[in-house]
């Protein structure tokens, strides 16, 4: 489970990158787009990767871990 500190510190990089990425104005609308009640996570996430090789993603994945140390839960067991 997420605490409010691991919480707190998601939004803020999340934050973090989307202005970076977005700009400030892309990343209100993008924010906003969200929070809409016709936007179906469910079907966004399962179209989110399907023009991604499995290499692709797990090269992504991995970068994102070197560079988010802090957002790596270390006592979760991958099988």
């Amino acid at each position: 489970m997420i605490d409010n500190t691991q919480n707190a510190a998601i939004m803020s990089a999340g934050m973090k990158l989307l202005r970076e990425n977005l700009g400030l104005i892309e990343s209100e609308i993008f924010i906003f787009n969200l929070r809409q009640d016709h936007f179906d996570y469910t079907e966004w996430r399962q179209s989110l990767y399907e023009n991604m090789s499995l290499k692709e993603l797990l090269s992504n994945a991995a970068e994102f871990e070197q560079e988010h140390p802090e957002l790596i839960r270390n006592d979760v067991e991958i099988m």
